[in-house]
Formats: C-alpha cells, structure tokens, sequence
C-alpha cells in the first residue's frame, strides 16, 4: 500500500495550525482528498521529583472541560523539542530540571493531524520560575508515585496518557 501527495489547497491559517485539503493518489489510481490540520508539533513533560509526579490543571474549553489534570506541555515555536520542554517547566510549574530524558515521539491523532509530541521525563527540579502566558489558567498539582495506576487510569488527556504509559512501562521499572 503507497500514495504520494498530487496537490494541495490552504483553507484556513490560525494562531495553533493551518488547515489544507490534501489530495493523495494510492497505488491503485484513486485520487483521496484529506482535511489535514497543519501543526508544528508539542512537547510534553513528566516532571518528577524523586516523590511525586508534576502536573497542571486547567480549563479544556474546546472539549468542555473545567479542569482537566494534565503533565506540562506546549507548543513548538520554531525552537527544538528539549529547549522548548525546558521553557514549558518552567512557564508551567515554575520549575527546572537538572536531569532530561527522552522517552518518545508520537503522532496526536494521524486521521486528520501532523502533530508531533515529544515526550520527555524531567528529574532533579529545582524552583526556577518564568512567567507564564497571560492567557493560562494553570493549577500547580503534585500526585505520589504510588498513585500512578490510579492517575493512568483516571487520566482523559491523549498526550498525558501516553506519557505516563511509556513512564510505567519502561522507566518506572529502572528507578
């Protein structure tokens, strides 16, 4: 099974991504027009001190929710993935991380985004605040370690849920 993209026509250009129909043709001649929402990619943290898991709650308008429980996050802005993960600690939970690792890279919804996020586990925080956007309303939230099947279960937030996933499968067991 292949394609190979035949054209493209830019619909609409935001603030968080651009949304184009794409037309691909498959190996068998048919012609496929996608709505693909262009997006440049996140990361996302789990920042952890030796006790407890970090996270931030905060309104969710676009899916209704009040208060959703998720790790820190953002948006990519042109910079790389680690430098971007260090600023969003720091915007987010008022925190650096002497200890960084990658954990992995994985798509947000393939069906109709390009988004990217990039996973990584911060260690060894240290209070090291930078003010956050003026539009975020974050609530600073700190869960033990040993609440950690009880939050992936709990947990309604694609990104965070892959990350704590990972962190329970093949970290977790090495610490």
């Amino acid at each position: 099974m292949s394609f190979e993209q035949v054209g493209e026509e830019q619909i609409w250009k935001g603030h968080i991504g651009t949304v184009k129909i794409k037309r691909f043709r498959h190996d068998d001649g048919e012609v496929a027009e996608r709505e693909v929402v262009e997006h440049p990619g996140a990361v996302v943290m789990l920042p952890y001190d030796g006790e407890r898991i970090w996270f931030v709650r905060q309104p969710r308008e676009a899916v209704g929710e009040q208060s959703l429980l998720e790790l820190p996050a953002g948006k990519l802005n042109g910079g790389e993935a680690l430098e971007t993960a260090q600023r969003e600690l720091r915007e987010e939970i008022g925190k650096s991380a002497a200890g960084w690792k990658f954990l992995t890279s994985f798509y947000a919804s393939p069906g109709f985004t390009d988004e990217v996020i990039h996973a990584y586990f911060a260690t060894d925080l240290t209070d090291d605040p930078l003010d956050a956007e003026e539009e975020e309303r974050i609530e600073i939230v700190t869960e033990p370690l040993a609440r950690l099947d009880d939050l992936i279960r709990e947990c309604r937030d694609s990104k965070s849920l892959v990350t704590l996933l990972w962190f329970r499968a093949f970290e977790l067991p090495n610490l």
